[in-house]
């Protein structure tokens, strides 16, 4: 473990020259890094020689504990989502090891209990239409909190015929009956699938294909065939080929070259496509896919893969969270300068957490940029929730079965 001696990489007299360069070629985004860039070197500088790197963790508990009871109106534009900030409070409460108070915990149960649809899965809010995003959100919530109230609150027959409502002829999902499709859905799918144990071949045939179709000349997947990469589709294609137990059949070596150049030299954190911004929720949906990578190239016999640290530069991306993407009074950010919320909140951790932590309980290293109290939990990097969470869950629902039989005759209808 790196303890708090170890020297900020940001204080090295040789660390401004890694600012961006746009070879005389100017565009929006290159504009905006370079000033980005003075505003990072300014805050770096200042911060690297007076301010050890500590997580504001009082702040950050303080500012998601109001949020579980109360938003303000500048929410209204997330109606449709607040099985997400279900997810999003509670799983940034579990990485800073924070209880959540029983009646809480059962009120947001029946919270989520009266978004689940009539015909299967959850909607964006009570009264609205099922759509597999808030499902995922909600079933990765009820699984943080973890007790019987929560578990019974999933209705699995019907969420599996949700799913098979939303299955496409060629393999892929549609979000809800009607929606659009891209790669997030059939990670959504495949994830809430497998943690509550109604994930069937039948089901998910031809996925596979699907999901290797929208992986593109760059090395990294899009969401749907043909369009650029994407950190946030780059996760979900590959971490939904883990559940399916296919990653192998993705160009492994070409996704890895593509994900490591996403870390930006200077700043430390990740884009989220190339020539883009720093932002710090990419220190989940890239970083998150390290863990996953390694993992694949382990089972393919790679010998020269280290025991100890994963393929891109953890304390980088610690001290960029750490230094640019905390507000001093609670939550986290995209980048200096930018507003709070709780999706940056939940990301910027989770992107933490994984720098933190490396391996498993086998072979579990810890590489902390300053004192232990900046220590997170970990996280399961498929799922993203904590890793005691995700075993207790697949414990519950194992113990149950559900009835495959007329599914795809039932749903055929909405297959178009």
């Amino acid at each position: 473990m790196d303890g708090e001696q170890t020297p900020l990489r940001c204080s090295h007299e040789c660390h401004c020259v890694e600012m961006f360069v746009d070879d005389g070629v100017e565009s929006v985004t290159s504009v905006e890094q370079v000033s980005g860039g003075a505003d990072y070197c300014s805050i770096l500088t200042r911060l690297s020689f007076t301010f050890r790197p500590t997580l504001l963790r009082e702040q950050h508990y303080q500012y998601l504990k109001k949020g579980l009871r109360h938003l303000s109106d500048a929410y209204e534009c997330l109606d449709a989502s607040r099985p997400w900030l279900c997810f999003w409070i509670l799983h940034s409460l579990e990485l800073l090891e924070e209880a959540i108070a029983p009646a809480v915990a059962s009120d947001v149960c029946q919270f989520l209990l009266s978004c689940q649809s009539p015909t299967g899965g959850f909607a964006g809010g009570p009264g609205q239409h099922a759509h597999l995003a808030p499902t995922y959100a909600a079933v990765n919530a009820l699984c943080i909190i973890g007790t019987e109230e929560a578990y019974n609150v999933i209705d699995r027959e019907k969420l599996l015929d949700f799913l098979w409502s939303v299955k496409q002829p060629d393999g892929s999902f549609r979000m809800h009956i009607g929606g659009e499709v891209d790669v997030r859905s059939a990670y959504c799918a495949a994830s809430v699938a497998s943690l509550t144990n109604i994930l069937t071949p039948k089901l998910f045939e031809d996925t596979t294909n699907w999901i290797l179709s929208c992986q593109n000349w760059e090395g990294g997947l899009s969401g749907v065939p043909g369009l650029e990469a994407h950190g946030g589709y780059t996760f979900c294609g590959t971490a939904a080929l883990v559940i399916l137990g296919k990653e192998h059949m993705l160009d492994i070596k070409a996704l890895l070259r593509w994900v490591v150049s996403r870390q930006m030299r200077f700043e430390g954190g990740f884009q989220g496509r190339c020539n883009k911004l720093v932002d710090g929720c990419y220190s989940f949906w890239q970083a998150g896919l390290l863990p996953l990578l390694h993992r694949a190239l382990f089972k393919e016999g790679e010998s020269e893969l280290s025991r100890q640290r994963w393929m891109f530069e953890q304390q980088a991306l610690q001290e960029y969270i750490l230094l640019c993407c905390q507000n001093p009074t609670g939550g986290l950010l995209d980048k200096p300068g930018k507003s709070r919320d709780f999706y940056h909140t939940c990301y910027c951790l989770s992107g933490l957490s994984i720098a933190q932590h490396f391996g498993n309980m086998e072979l579990h290293h810890e590489m902390i940029l300053g004192s232990e109290e900046n220590r997170l939990a970990p996280t399961h990097p498929v799922y993203n929730i904590c890793p005691e969470k995700v075993a207790r869950a697949l414990q519950h629902f194992h113990r149950l079965s559900v009835s495959e039989a007329g599914r795809p005759a039932r749903s055929a209808e909405h297959q178009s």
